[in-house]
């Protein structure tokens, strides 16, 4: 009844086989006979609708659902046939198709009901389709019968082959690592159904990387296979794994991914010095802290595993040298902790030791290795020694030139012994103050000293070789100078005293103290006394406090500033130095008037005769209020004559000045009210001539006889044409007309000048018609000046 299709696996035979068996209750397969059979098998049941047929191949029926395979070929395969009762005879119907895919992956035949797949079916992509079949007039596509709905599931099979979606894959274990220690974990996947046949059921197997590693068939880990690998032999494996699906067996497709294994470093080899005996050299001359050689322990590790320490086992009982590690290089460095003398010791054999920083836990570390070092000392020729780096003298100041200070001493430790001679660095001493004897090295004062002025002199002598002058050693001498009493002791302060007319007797006006420059070793101690002509003052008297200070008291209460407004008390103070020091200071004690108190209001004389309950400080308030209130009075005066000047200056002797000033522009002729044409009625400059006030002419010539309308009236136009004809033939004259107020116009104007700077003949063609052009404004102008032309012609 069912044959099985040659290039299907058998597992997957079995499976459709029992699907088949287990749905054989459910519906009745078309039979393979003819298509008469065919139809009888699948006659339709009144009042249902058409009833699916299945392949009789690759196809079946199960509770409305058909179950077809993975379609892959390029030819359309047959999914079902649907009949109804109706499609008997010759009535005219049709199979119409609706739902997933119907018209582009699944297409019916409209008369016989045939559903085939036009597309390839992926259930990857889409694993099944919602169907509805139905059967309408072929005329009308009037329904005959409801619509059916069916499901066509896609069945998989095995089309897709194992895939490793995160390789290639890179892994790492240390070295040294046990069989079966695990190394990483690869993952393939499987587009096949997995739970369908073992479509996706995946098998890992290595087909690279034996016998060094192994994988898990199923948990595909892959696992140290051999015991005792050695990064320092081989560092990184190439390891190919396998993913099959189909449980692995034959006819089952497989992806491969790879698998970088680098091995990491452990801490399993020891150091070891490239050789047994290191021999150096180091002259005698190399300073503390330089470098005396190199060592080095080579280790076939890496990282942290490499690092090795340095130390000195045996061999440096005075503690001469000390070895630190290169952190970059990893070599040990011999440096000298103290100076190497080749006249004292010429050799030294070191035992040096190079060991791990870092251990394994379960290692035998940490591991070692050691080399002799043997270090030779060099002769060298040495600059000159000082028996001591820092020398202290003493000298008292005032000493006298040539004074022997003290020595200082050299030695060349050369076996050869070379001669020293002594210098002074200048820079050090720069007043040369100090001499030194460059054979034996006595320093003699060359400038006396004040310990006032400095306590302390620190010079640099320097000690040459005479055979070779580069080398040179220097050594600091400290010179203190030594007091001596060469000062007399004076007052700590300029004092002043203050003494009120109301004091008491016995009052104390003042507590002086003093001080002295010099330094005894004893101490201070001042003795103050008054002088000898002041011993009976009798205003002031002295008392000794008992601790370098007195306080000055006085004798009576009669004191006025009336009759004495200040004294001078001279006192004496002298030192207790070897030989005494003594100097005369004079104090000033003023008197002053003072409250109930004792409080100082004021000591002037003029402020006793001042008015009762005015004091100066008021009396300048005052004075400073009344300056104060004149610079008001002042400026509002001047602000108010400035205000009540007139802003127009009007000379009645200059018509032309006149127009001028006049700053109003006005409204053309039309406008009687901004302009007073009786300020143009001038008798002297209408009768005769009027000398121009602006210029000073350099040619003098008689005044022209004008023309007038009469005494009570003035002709506007005959007094222009007057002044224009003057203008233009007055040779000394200035460019200016009498009714032009402007200096210079500017350049650039469309209008023009309108000066006469052209007109200085009669025979001037100047044109003014264009005047007129320029608005009512202009156009009287304009004529004006053309009459005025018009008159010159005739």
């Amino acid at each position: 009844m069912w044959r099985r299709s040659e290039e299907m696996p058998t597992d997957v035979w079995m499976s459709l086989l029992l699907l088949w068996i287990t749905s054989l209750p459910c519906v009745a397969l078309a039979p393979l006979g003819g298509p008469a059979q065919a139809a009888a098998a699948a006659a339709s049941v009144p009042g249902e609708g058409p009833r699916l047929l299945s392949r009789a191949k690759r196809g079946w029926v199960w509770n409305q659902m058909f179950v077809l395979e993975e379609f892959s070929g390029p030819d359309p395969i047959l999914v079902g046939r649907l009949h109804t009762d109706l499609d008997v005879g010759g009535k005219r119907i049709k199979y119409v198709l609706a739902g997933e895919g119907a018209g582009t992956i699944f297409a019916i035949n409209e008369l016989t009901g045939d559903i085939h797949a036009m597309k390839r079916l992926d259930r990857e992509e889409k694993a099944e389709y919602t169907l509805t079949a139905q059967v309408v007039n072929a005329d009308t596509d009037e329904p005959l019968e409801p619509p059916s709905e069916f499901i066509i599931k896609v069945q998989d099979i095995n089309d897709n082959p194992p895939q490793f979606i995160e390789g290639p894959y890179r892994a790492s274990v240390a070295e040294m690592s046990a069989v079966g220690t695990p190394v990483t974990r690869v993952t393939a996947t499987d587009a096949d159904d997995p739970v369908y046949g073992n479509s996706a059921k995946l098998v890992y197997s290595i087909l690279e990387g034996q016998p060094y590693f192994s994988v898990d068939p199923n948990s595909a880990t892959i696992k140290v296979a051999l015991h005792g690998m050695d990064r320092e032999m081989r560092e990184e494996y190439l390891v190919v794994i396998q993913a099959k699906d189909m449980g692995g067996h034959m006819g089952g497709l497989s992806g491969t991914t790879t698998v970088t294994v680098t091995l990491t470093d452990i801490n399993d080899n020891p150091p070891k010095f490239s050789k047994s005996v290191y021999e150096f050299v180091v002259s005698e001359d190399v300073g503390v802290g330089q470098t005396g050689g190199r060592v080095k322990a080579n280790d076939r590790d890496v990282g942290d595993n490499s690092k090795s320490h340095y130390k000195i086992l045996e061999g440096d009982d005075q503690g001469v040298f000390d070895i630190i590690t290169d952190d970059l290089t990893q070599e040990g460095i011999l440096r000298l902790r103290k100076a190497i003398d080749f006249e004292s010791r010429r050799t030294y054999t070191l035992k040096v030791e190079a060991a791990n920083l870092h251990s394994e836990p379960s290692g035998g570390g940490p591991y070692k290795d050691t080399a002799t070092v043997k270090v030779t000392v060099e002769d060298a020729d040495e600059p000159p020694v000082f028996a001591r780096a820092l020398y202290t003298l003493q000298v008292h100041e005032n000493a006298p030139v040539n004074t022997v200070i003290g020595t200082v001493s050299a030695r060349d430790p050369d076996t050869s012994g070379s001669q020293v001679r002594y210098l002074i660095d200048r820079h050090t001493d720069l007043e040369r103050q100090f001499n030194i004897d460059g054979d034996d090295g006595e320093i003699t004062l060359a400038k006396p000293l004040d310990r006032e002025t400095d306590m302390w002199h620190n010079i640099t002598v320097t000690a040459t070789e005479v055979r070779n002058h580069s080398q040179v050693s220097r050594a600091v001498v400290a010179i203190r100078v030594m007091d001596v009493n060469d000062n007399a002791p004076e007052f700590a302060t300029e004092y002043e005293a203050f003494l009120c007319e109301n004091g008491k007797p016995g009052q104390v006006i003042q507590t002086v103290s003093a001080v002295d420059r010099d330094d005894p070793i004893q101490g201070h101690y001042f003795e103050y006394r008054l002088v000898p002509e002041m011993l009976n003052n009798p205003n002031f008297t002295i008392k000794n406090n008992q601790d370098n200070s007195i306080s000055v008291l006085a004798k009576h209460d009669t004191f006025r500033r009336q009759k004495q407004e200040m004294y001078f008390l001279p006192i004496i103070v002298t030192d207790n130095g070897s030989p005494p020091m003594s100097s005369t200071n004079t104090l000033t004690i003023r008197v002053c008037g003072c409250s109930k108190d004792g409080v100082v209001q004021s000591c002037n004389v003029e402020a006793y005769v001042l008015p009762i309950g005015l004091s100066m400080g008021a009396l300048i308030a005052i004075l400073a209020c009344i300056i104060l209130l004149l610079v008001i009075v002042v400026l509002f005066v001047t602000l108010r004559r400035h205000k009540n000047e007139p802003l127009i200056i009007k000379d009645d002797e200059d018509v032309r000045e006149n127009i001028i000033r006049y700053d109003d522009e006005g409204g053309g002729e039309e406008d009687t009210e901004a302009f007073d044409i009786a300020t143009l009625q001038n008798p002297d400059g209408v009768n005769g001539y009027l000398p121009r006030k602006d210029i000073k002419p350099d040619l003098q010539f008689m005044p022209r006889a004008g023309h007038h309308s009469g005494p009570n009236g003035v002709d506007v136009d005959e007094f222009i044409n007057v002044r224009l004809h003057e203008a233009d033939h007055d040779a000394t004259a200035p460019p200016y007309d009498s009714i032009q107020i402007y200096g210079y116009e500017g350049r650039g104007s469309a209008a023009g000048s309108l000066s006469s700077l052209e007109t200085a003949s009669s025979d001037s063609d100047q044109n003014y018609d264009y005047l007129r052009e320029w608005g009512p404004r202009f156009r009287r102008l304009g004529e004006l000046y053309s009459v005025g032309e018009s008159e010159r012609e005739t």
